[in-house]
Parts: structure tokens; C-alpha cells; sequence
């Protein structure tokens, strides 16, 4: 029961992150479902299928608050789709032997791109409402789903990125789109692992537990994702997907890393990950004094044209 529960809160923050970043639900999961020895393929699956009703929650709760473009929608939706069968059919037919240790560098790869990426660039503004173009969005779509089922997430954490450095479409749009259009991505991947494993290693009431807790979140991320900051929130989640992946990865077999190696690592990693925090405090706090001076200063300016 104490699993169960510990599940259901696990899939409410993953959901709270998820909705209101546009990524990580399937990575922090997996990343749980892996520490406790579930099979890369079984937890991948697992998550996938609570992915289904937490996407279509968080879907339609994305559009009720005005954050979704159908169209992006439709052109990264249905190739990422694709990939992600194509995933999930591959990572099924590989030895859990093997798929641990990939998995988990699939996984430290995309907390590495999270954490650098939100730390360093913040959300990028330009180009804000030119068209995004279906050679852009299919190549994308194909290569995230692709992701998402072999690395047990990566749909958000490679799609809502690309879209955001493109600045073509504004932050909360981009979040809902992605997460609206995983629906699809998360029903692929399940049948992909259906078809590939059956029903072996799934616990369907961990996939309950999870899903209870998502679609608890889904639409309070929905509405969080107008107010969070997301700079801030992409060093936390990167700073934990790496902390996670790297302890996995020291203990595989591939490492066998001794205690002496351990601990350093783990330090440097604890450092980097608060240094990380700290500066996407700071550059928040800046940016929102900026905007608070440039508002006063438009205001002042618009009474004084008042009184003249």
C-alpha cells in the first residue's frame, strides 16, 4: 500500500512538472520505476499507459485555459506516433541486461540537455508567431516518440525545447501542444509494448497509481503553467533525472564503480545541480525586476501624456 501511495504522488508532481514545463512526467517516472528494479521495456510500458489518460486529461485542460494550437498539434502528433511504436517495438526485443544501462544514458542525456538548457537560455522569445512548418514538426515528432518509448520519456524534454529555441510560438502554447499531442504518442508506445512484451512485468495497478495521481495534477498544471517559472523548474527536474541516472549508471555492470568513486561524483553533481538552481533563481528575479521597471516606466510615461 505504502508503494502505491508513494506511486500516486510520484505521478501527481511528474504530472505538475510535465504540465506546467512541457516535459519530464515520463522521465521522472521511469527514472522511480527503474530505481525500484522494474525491467526497462515493463516500466517504459508501464508509464505509457498512465500516460494515456494523464495526456488526454491534461489535454483537454490545456485547452479549456487557451494553451493549445491544434495545428502543431496534428503535424508533430502523428509522426511522433510513429516513432514511438517504432520504439517501443525496439527497446522490447533487447535483454533487460542491456536495455538498463541504455536506458539510463538515453535518460542522463535528456536531464543533461533539461538542466543546461533551462539554466543557460532561459525561454527564448524571438520569432514569436511566424508559421511552424511540417518539415520541422515531422522530422521532430519522428525523432521524439522515437525517444520517449526507448528512453521511457523524451517526447516533451526533445519536442517542447526545439519548438521553444525556434520562438515561433509562445511558452504556454508550446507546453500544451506538446503535452495535447502526447496522447497520441503515449497509445503508440503502449500498443508497440503490447505488441512486443504482452502484459509481462506490467503492474496495472502501479499503471492505476500513477495514472491517479497525474490526472489529480493535470489540471492544476494547466493552470500553473501561466505563473511558474519554468527557467527555475527545468534546473530542479534536469538536476534530478542526472543525479538519478548517475547512480543507476555507477552501479550497472558496465561501471561496478566503488564506493570511492561513488561519493565524489554524487558531490560534484549535488554542487553543480545547486550552482544550476541558484543562477536560474537570480536570472528569474532579474528578469522579473526588468519587467516590473519596464511596466512603471510605461506607466509613468502614459500619465504624463495623460496630464499634458
Amino acid at each position: 500500500m505504502r508503494q502505491l501511495v508513494l506511486l500516486a504522488l510520484v505521478g501527481l508532481g511528474a504530472q505538475l512538472v510535465d504540465g506546467s514545463l512541457g516535459m519530464a512526467y515520463g522521465v521522472t517516472s521511469t527514472t522511480l520505476l527503474l530505481a525500484i528494479g522494474t525491467s526497462p521495456a515493463a516500466a517504459s510500458a508501464t508509464v505509457h499507459l498512465a500516460e494515456i489518460g494523464t495526456t488526454l486529461v491534461s489535454g483537454v485542460a490545456h485547452w479549456r485555459f487557451g494553451n493549445v494550437d491544434w495545428k502543431v498539434v496534428a503535424k508533430i502528433g502523428i509522426p511522433g506516433a510513429v516513432g514511438a511504436f517504432a520504439g517501443a517495438t525496439f527497446l522490447s526485443s533487447l535483454s533487460t541486461e542491456t536495455a538498463a544501462p541504455v536506458m539510463s544514458l538515453i535518460l542522463l542525456a535528456l536531464g543533461l540537455y533539461i538542466l543546461v538548457r533551462f539554466t543557460t537560455f532561459g525561454l527564448p522569445r524571438h520569432n514569436l508567431g511566424k508559421p511552424l512548418r511540417k518539415r520541422f514538426l515531422g522530422p521532430l515528432g519522428l525523432v521524439a516518440g522515437f525517444v520517449d518509448s526507448t528512453g521511457g520519456g523524451g517526447w516533451g524534454p526533445v519536442g517542447t525545447p526545439a519548438i521553444l529555441a525556434s520562438g515561433r510560438l509562445e511558452p504556454r502554447k508550446t507546453i500544451g501542444s506538446i503535452d495535447t499531442s502526447e496522447f497520441l504518442v503515449a497509445v503508440a508506445a503502449s500498443l508497440g509494448f503490447l505488441f512486443g512484451i504482452g502484459s509481462q512485468g506490467i503492474d496495472f495497478t502501479w499503471v492505476f497509481a500513477l495514472l491517479i495521481g497525474g490526472v489529480i495534477a493535470a489540471p492544476i498544471a494547466a493552470w500553473l503553467v501561466r505563473h511558474i517559472p519554468p527557467r527555475v523548474l527545468g534546473s530542479a527536474v534536469g538536476g534530478l533525472i542526472i543525479l538519478t541516472n548517475t547512480r543507476t549508471l555507477l552501479r550497472s555492470d558496465w561501471i561496478d564503480a566503488s564506493d570511492s568513486v561513488k561519493w565524489p561524483v554524487y558531490a560534484v553533481i549535488y554542487l553543480v545541480w545547486a550552482a544550476a538552481l541558484a543562477y536560474s533563481i537570480r536570472e528569474y528575479r532579474i528578469e522579473r525586476a526588468q519587467e516590473k521597471l519596464l511596466v512603471e516606466e510605461t506607466e509613468a510615461d502614459e500619465s504624463r501624456s495623460a496630464t499634458a
